[in-house]
């Protein structure tokens, strides 16, 4: 397996990564979870990546089971999550978005449901035209600062919201997002 820097950091990922959006109600999920893991593992694989949202928090909850099934030290895994969806609905105030408060709230519920002290990286999920850019660099940077995460990026942000965040996080002397996780293959061609 071939391993490259995260972004601008020394962190070191797997060319190829897990991603585990996909869940269900089948009794047997799990167990198919913790082979699709071990497969990964034994194949190279460092990054593991889930979502507050998939399978309303059910998939950071069978990913969690498997990389404790795994038995490798901690420091030997990359795991990143996103939060801006939550759940159960977006009609709940606060149980979703970008606001400090559910960036808080939102980032223990994943922690707890992934059996974890931390994540390493920490996406945006969606940009958030409802909270000010300054809150949320400010509400990454706390979980930074809290040990909850060592690096934040964003997930299906455009260009200028992303320029607009490094910006803001300059100015306030904040940590910058290292990475931008895009919708990109052979059949959407449009984030480029």
């Amino acid at each position: 397996m071939e391993y490259r820097n995260l972004g601008p950091t020394g962190l070191k990922v797997s060319v190829l990564s897990y991603g585990n959006w996909l869940t269900n109600d089948d009794p047997d999920m799990q167990n198919r979870t913790n082979e699709i893991v071990k497969k990964a593992w034994d194949s190279g694989i460092n990054f593991f990546d889930t979502a507050e949202a998939y399978g309303d928090g059910q998939a950071e909850v069978q990913l969690g089971v498997a990389l404790k099934n795994l038995n490798v030290p901690r420091e030997q895994l990359v795991v990143s999550t996103k939060i801006f969806f939550g759940f159960p609905t977006k009609s709940t105030p606060n149980t979703w978005g970008l606001s400090r408060k559910h960036l808080v709230e939102g980032m223990k519920k994943c922690l707890k449901r992934l059996q974890l002290d931390y994540v390493d990286v920490v996406f945006a999920h969606r940009y958030d035209p409802d909270t000010p850019i300054e809150e949320i660099c400010r509400g990454f940077n706390h979980l930074i600062k809290t040990k909850k995460a060592f690096y934040w990026g964003t997930s299906e942000w455009t260009s200028e919201q992303i320029i607009t965040a490094i910006e803001v996080c300059d100015r306030l002397k904040l940590i910058r997002p290292i990475a931008e996780q895009c919708q990109y293959n052979m059949l959407n061609r449009d984030n480029m």
